[in-house]
């Protein structure tokens, strides 16, 4: 394949592809035999020029509704899951059979966002995921809608499909909806409407450009994927949406052609656990930090010592992820702590040397190491 023309998409060797229920079942809700056929050949493809490529998918709910014959997409947490129940397992037969005819072998993994939360838990899925790409498998990842609940769920497929590219750490990120990529307007609504080849920065005004809802059928929207591409920029990977129905869409994003919406990804590349860090974790709790902390912080490379801190809110244990807030109220970073939320009420304001003093030992200089914290940018 021809090297990408664009800066971004160079030295790309492993993709993550998310492709929405709009793209892959009719109105009706059952699944479009040609959009699934043209999908899998093109990512077929990418794997025979030994491109790493996951697969996120979304339509196991979609499946399940036209299975059952639904008019509608179920509102309700019991009927969104007994459609995913019944539609994940031809989802799945569909890209199996299909794949196997490409000579492709394919996986099956199923998340929730608590698989994510809970560093252990993330960690042998990443173990286990980059062990499948190693085999040459394409891993065909979704959201798993058959246990899921409100308080659990990734909420879109968009989201999860930025959160697997860094969990994986893939070089480029696609999502692939049922339009050519982000516009000035609605271009369903509006003729004059024009397409944003590239993004440099999620700014206030490009939020508001992401609209509303997607689909009946979908749960996500251009507002899911504005906010996946905030995390993949982040995360230092480019990302591009583009129109899942065009042929050969992948491989003329692949080759650098002017499709679709591309977003620039930040110069540096999070680490691994830094991206967890970010995204990955649940909040426990907020340490509040003086000017001085702060800037140490943002401007300075500095980790966060006793000395710094302020105050502590909630409750948490060391090991615990943290917001740190500085003296305007603002988030400036998150990391995870060396110190129960108690024993950091107790040494606040303090310099490193006398911790031992007060709480009987000093097992970390720090309260949080400069490698277990991510600034917010």
């Amino acid at each position: 394949m021809k090297k990408p023309i664009h800066k971004a998409l160079s030295d790309v060797n492993r993709i993550v592809v998310k492709v929405g229920t709009s793209s892959l079942t009719h109105r009706t809700g059952k699944l479009n035999i040609v959009q699934l056929e043209k999908l899998v050949r093109s990512i077929a493809d990418l794997s025979n020029q030994e491109y790493q490529v996951v697969l996120v998918s979304s339509g196991a709910i979609g499946a399940g509704v036209g299975k059952m014959g639904l008019k509608e997409r179920p509102k309700t947490i019991p009927e969104k899951q007994a459609a995913a129940a019944v539609g994940q397992g031809i989802l799945l037969h569909m890209y199996e059979k299909l794949f196997g005819e490409y000579g492709q072998t394919v996986a099956q993994v199923l998340l929730t966002k608590d698989d994510l939360n809970e560093r252990k838990r993330y960690l042998n899925a990443r173990n286990a995921l980059l062990t499948l790409l190693s085999w040459g498998t394409i891993p065909i990842i979704n959201e798993n809608d058959t246990l899921a609940v409100d308080e659990i769920r990734f909420g879109d497929n968009d989201t999860l499909a930025a959160l697997v590219a860094g969990l994986v750490d893939a070089d480029l990120l696609i999502l692939l909806t049922d339009i050519d990529g982000l516009y000035t307007a609605n271009p369903k609504t509006n003729r004059d409407a024009q397409l944003i080849t590239e993004i440099n920065e999620i700014t206030p005004e490009i939020v508001d450009l992401a609209g509303g809802a997607g689909s009946s059928l979908g749960t996500g929207g251009m507002v899911t994927k504005v906010h996946a591409a905030k995390i993949s920029m982040n995360f230092g990977i480019p990302m591009v949406i583009a129109n899942g129905g065009a042929d050969n869409i992948l491989t003329d994003i692949m080759i650098g052609k002017a499709v679709g919406t591309l977003f620039n990804p930040k110069d540096h590349k999070l680490h691994s656990k830094k991206r967890w860090i970010a995204y990955g974790s649940d909040i426990q709790g907020e340490i509040l930090v003086d000017s001085g902390a702060a800037d140490a912080i943002v401007n300075r490379g500095k980790s966060l010592l006793a000395i710094g801190v302020t105050g502590v809110k909630d409750s948490f244990e060391m090991g615990g992820v943290v917001r740190i807030i500085d003296p305007q109220g603002i988030e400036i970073a998150r990391g995870i702590v060396n110190y129960s939320s108690k024993n950091i009420d107790l040494i606040k304001g303090v310099r490193s040397n006398k911790i031992a003093d007060i709480i009987g030992h000093n097992d970390y200089e720090e309260i949080i190491h400069r490698d277990n914290m991510t600034v917010k940018v």
